[in-house]
């Protein structure tokens, strides 16, 4: 798909595959193409080129309503003058349905959503986790063949989002409905996902599971992106088809081949190292720094160490003592024993 909005280019022939049953997630920052990507599929906005396809039935010109899929808003989008019961059974309506069907299937809709003591209530009458739970149910009473969910948990707080993500995932499981699903939020994107779509910039950069996602980024955006990563200059000393030997901080890695394209030894290179990767230690091959700030998170301290030359690491340390162990000032040394970093040409 291709978008434009004047000279603006939203989506640069964006390319995407949605398994049957599957929960997907498009996944990136402000801007980056994926509300606007859901908008084409959704049939809100006229694509400038591609084909959209929905069950192997070509939907790019068929209008909204035609197109067999449910969408959950940002805002919910509830009306403020129907109760629950009428807010969900709308699209029945809309569509037709007998009223007897009508009531048996919004019966249904809200008891999946744990919803059925409050079907005379109106929308102002409901805190945001229960808005956000009629406006699913309104979109799955439907029976859609695709289900589409714009950030609906970008309103809630953070206990009340979590409890939302799981139950979303609980009924989207139990019915097997195929889930497209916009945000921002990464543990979001990881912990509910079969697979996510990384885009920037109106790509779509990378397309995998979570794990293969964090641990085997393809692009330089993707592993800094994901999670925490230290980025190290460094250079290629020698390569095969599958593996590469790499040089940064006068230390030694071994990464894979595949993200460094064409480069020769030599070559200039960006080292990605995640801060689980890294350890303390007393002595053996490592680097050397000293504490500049911390971090306390509970189970675990965060420490970023410069390392002159080198520049800022990132450690994670387990414990809850760790933070007094090493106090800004202090030095530490740091071991990369069981390490998977991953290189691009720099």
């Amino acid at each position: 798909m291709t978008k434009r909005f004047g000279a603006v280019t939203a989506l640069h022939e964006a390319w995407l595959k949605v398994r049957d049953g599957e929960f997907i997630t498009l996944l990136g920052p402000s801007g980056c193409g994926k509300t606007t990507l859901l908008n084409l599929i959704a049939g809100f906005l006229e694509a400038d080129a591609g084909e959209i396809f929905i069950g192997g039935k070509l939907v790019t010109t068929l209008p909204v309503w035609e197109r067999d899929l449910g969408m959950v808003f940002q805002s919910y989008a509830l009306f403020p003058h129907m109760d629950v019961a009428r807010n969900v059974g709308y699209g029945l309506r809309a569509r037709g349905v007998p009223k007897a069907e009508e009531a048996t299937r919004v019966a249904e809709a809200l008891g999946l959503v744990r919803l059925s003591a409050l079907a005379d209530r109106r929308p102002k009458q409901l805190s945001g986790g229960q808005q956000q739970r009629v406006a699913l149910a309104r979109a799955l009473v439907i029976h859609p063949r695709l289900l589409l969910l714009d950030e609906p948990f970008s309103a809630l707080d953070r206990n009340l989002r979590a409890e939302m993500q799981l139950e979303l995932k609980e009924i989207q499981h139990r019915l097997g409905v195929t889930t497209i699903f916009v945000t921002h939020d990464q543990s979001e994107a990881m912990s509910m996902s079969d697979r996510v779509a990384v885009m920037s910039e109106g790509r779509i950069l990378q397309l995998d599971t979570p794990e293969a996602i964090y641990s085997r980024p393809t692009h330089p955006f993707v592993a800094g992106f994901i999670g925490d990563a230290t980025v190290l200059p460094g250079r290629l000393l020698a390569r095969d088809d599958s593996s590469a030997e790499v040089e940064a901080a006068g230390l030694h890695f071994t990464v894979p081949a595949e993200t460094l394209g064409a480069a020769q030894p030599g070559a200039a290179i960006s080292l990605y190292i995640r801060p689980e990767h890294v350890q303390p230690i007393e002595e053996g091959p490592g680097l050397a720094g000293t504490v500049v700030s911390r971090a306390f998170l509970g189970d675990r301290a965060e420490l970023l160490v410069e390392c002159g030359a080198a520049g800022r690491l990132l450690l994670r340390v387990p414990g809850q003592t760790a933070t007094s162990r090493w106090p800004v000032g202090a030095p530490v040394r740091m071991g990369f024993a069981g390490a998977q970093p991953v290189a691009f040409v720099a």
